[in-house]
């Protein structure tokens, strides 16, 4: 109430947190509770003349005014007229609490939002006006002009709307891009995948085109209709791979790099479109040159798509004010890396530039903690960027000079989205085993968890969804917590070790080893519903070998067990057999043999973890309907005695007495 300028938008911005989308039980209480009044504060906001304030006093506002017991409060209480009075709704033409009433159409205001229908009065040319150069006299005999329909927008209206955006510019192209956008609006979802794979039509490079304009209001009518249209799924191969894809990214990529205002639009459409994986080498490779002129590498040319966007992170302020457009610019440019960075050509492209140093202080700088990130906030994606560059050579070396380590190490005691995210990166970066906590039995857990739910195809409640981790993420990071605990491990010990090397989480291994395994073998039958990928399974032998002093500890009682021989026999057949399928790597090969050997060598005494893991893989095999004696060797010898080798002729008997004539 007593600050202005930066001071006051930081309070305001306070108050908005208490009441977003994460903190939804807070809205009542901070409107009817009766110990405070925050709506005179945030109403007097709305007359700053600092944007800032006056937007996040809107957004607060917004939310405030969603639950039903707050609308009487605001709306008929003692705050109410400063609450509705005290904004002028000069933009939008709607009050920003509009959910407190029906939209305010103010009768001085000449300007509407994008559903107003225009007056008849307002359609009409004004031949006056046709004094511009190169403009057409009514008395000149020439082809009309297409105008854009006046009824509600149909796809039969398309190829108008199309040739008007392309042969005209300013309001007339604005008000076509309008009613593609009405097309494909929120209200008209179906029309969207017609809209760009019938074949009919090309709405996307009249819409590239207009991203070029001058015009904010055509500029912004192409981004919001391009961001609507590259939700589907069958649309975003046609804009990323297909005809019109260069002028789609390239317009894209021109409005963030002169930093327009609808850059954050942009973005978000690159990241729609980067969900689809076959896109994403392709996406980063933009690097547009002039007509004629040599091609220039991504990483070279200064107006590539990687340059854009290191360019807008390294621009942008320390701590960017939430809600800004600068804000809004790099957190969905966060989130367009973070798709890409799962490629690990793409990785290396980004090891080269400063963008592993700008996400690490992204994460540095945030005063928030952890448990109040929001999904797809700055410091969300931000983790997500380290975490997928962390997997990959080139990228992770720029993380561990930046000191991402350090940075990530405190948010693995988060037991949530976050701390997993953490606790896998840190595995990626090779933290020291003492450095996750509890002795690596929290890591273990989440990450063999992890695992389970992908092979499951499912996710987890409250925290991620199917398909947001990749399997080979997950063993990789399991792979690599094995290594640490066991370089932690001295004189051949398992103490560390054993909180990775738990059953479960053994038959999980074998598991992804076998399922490859079976579906490589031509003759091999049955199969798994989820084949896993080639690196994932070499992961998961990098963390059985790494495992074997807890996998083959021998039972206290030095007992021999039948079940222990048969489990050493079929897993070391399994392994030997991975290791001889065409398409696995040399190094993955040398370590199939050697944990094969290995586990050879531990035969004659009972290993109880071993026959559990193996017991428990064996059961899935049952489920699966795949042949149990896949692994078994089928070797016989011969037997053969003072008469020679017969026994392969069914009518010899040992005795060499035969009923058979030999000829």
């Amino acid at each position: 109430m007593t600050e202005k300028g930066e001071k006051s938008a930081a309070a305001t911005k306070r108050i908005y947190e208490l009441c977003d989308v994460g903190h939804k039980q807070n809205r009542v209480p901070m409107v009817c509770n009766g110990k405070w009044d925050v709506l005179t504060p945030l109403a007097m906001c709305l007359t700053q003349e600092s944007g800032d304030g006056r937007h996040l006093a809107c957004l607060a506002l917004n939310n405030l005014s969603i639950p039903t017991e707050n609308k009487r409060v605001m709306a008929l209480g003692p705050a109410s007229k400063a609450v509705t009075f005290r904004y002028t709704p000069w933009a939008l033409g709607i009050h920003p609490c509009h959910n407190l009433s029906k939209p305010i159409r103010p009768k001085d205001n000449k300007m509407v939002s994008f559903r107003k229908k225009k007056d008849k009065a307002e359609k009409k040319v004004d031949e006056s006006k046709l004094d511009s150069p190169g403009a057409t006299s009514p008395n000149e005999k020439s082809a009309p002009t297409p105008k854009a329909p006046t009824k509600p927008p149909q796809l039969d209206d398309i190829p108008a709307l199309v040739e008007i955006m392309m042969t005209e510019k300013g309001e007339k192209s604005a008000a076509a891009t309008k009613r593609i956008y009405e097309l494909c609006d929120v209200g008209h979802k179906q029309n969207r995948v017609p809209m760009v794979c019938n074949g009919k039509w090309d709405v996307l490079t009249p819409l590239a085109m207009c991203l070029t304009q001058e015009s904010g209001d055509g500029r912004h009518l192409a981004c919001l209709a391009l961001n609507n249209l590259s939700i589907p799924t069958e649309n975003k191969r046609v804009m990323a791979l297909g005809p019109a894809s260069k002028a789609v990214i390239g317009g894209l990529c021109k409005v963030i790099a002169e930093d327009k205002q609808e850059s954050y639009l942009c973005c978000i459409c690159l990241m729609n479109l980067s969900f689809l994986e076959a896109s994403i080498v392709s996406i980063l490779e933009h690097s547009p040159v002039a007509d004629g002129a040599k091609a220039i590498l991504p990483i070279d040319n200064p107006n590539s798509l990687i340059r854009v966007l290191e360019k807008l992170l390294t621009n942008s302020p320390a701590v960017p004010k939430s809600g800004s457009g600068k804000s809004e610019g790099v957190r969905w440019a966060c989130g367009l890396i973070k798709n890409l960075a799962k490629s690990e050509e793409n990785a290396a492209l980004f090891g080269k530039t400063q963008i592993p140093k700008c996400v690490v202080e992204n994460i540095r700088a945030t005063t928030a903690p952890p448990s109040r990130w929001t999904s797809n906030s700055l410091e969300d994606f931000s983790l997500f960027v380290i975490l997928n560059l962390a997997q990959w050579p080139i990228s992770k070396e720029a993380l561990i000079d930046a000191g991402a380590t350090n940075v990530v190490k405190p948010i693995m005691n988060e037991g949530d989205l976050q701390g997993l995210k953490a606790t896998m990166a840190c595995a990626f970066l090779g933290a020291p085993w003492d450095a996750f906590p509890e002795n690596g039995i929290p890591a273990s857990k989440a990450v063999s968890e992890l695992m389970t739910n992908i092979i499951e195809k499912k996710g987890k409640d409250g925290q991620y969804a199917y398909g947001v981790f990749k399997l080979y993420t997950a063993t990789k990071a399991y792979r690599d917590l094995a290594i640490a605990a066991k370089k932690a491990d001295t004189g051949g010990g398992e103490s560390n070790t054993k909180a990775l090397g738990v059953p479960s989480a053994v038959a999980l291994q074998l598991q992804v080893v076998s399922d490859l395994t079976i579906a490589a073998v031509d003759d091999a039958e049955g199969g798994s519903k989820y084949v896993p990928d080639a690196m994932s399974a070499e992961y998961c032998v990098g963390a059985i070998e790494a495992l074997l002093p807890t996998i083959m500890q021998p039972a206290s009682d030095a007992r021999k067990s039948v079940q222990s021989e048969k489990a050493c026999r079929e897993v070391c057949q399994m392994l030997l057999t991975y290791a001889d399928i065409s398409g696995t790597s040399s190094a993955a090969k040398v370590s199939a043999k050697a944990a094969a050997a290995e586990i050879k060598a531990g035969t004659g005494v009972a290993r109880p973890i071993l026959e559990i893991a193996h017991d428990l893989w064996t059961q899935y095999r049952k489920r699966e309907g795949q042949p149990l004696d896949q692994f078994i060797s089928q070797e016989r010898g011969v037997e053969v005695d003072e008469s020679g080798p017969l026994d392969f002729l069914p009518c010899v008997n040992s005795n060499g007495d035969s009923s058979c004539t030999i000829m």
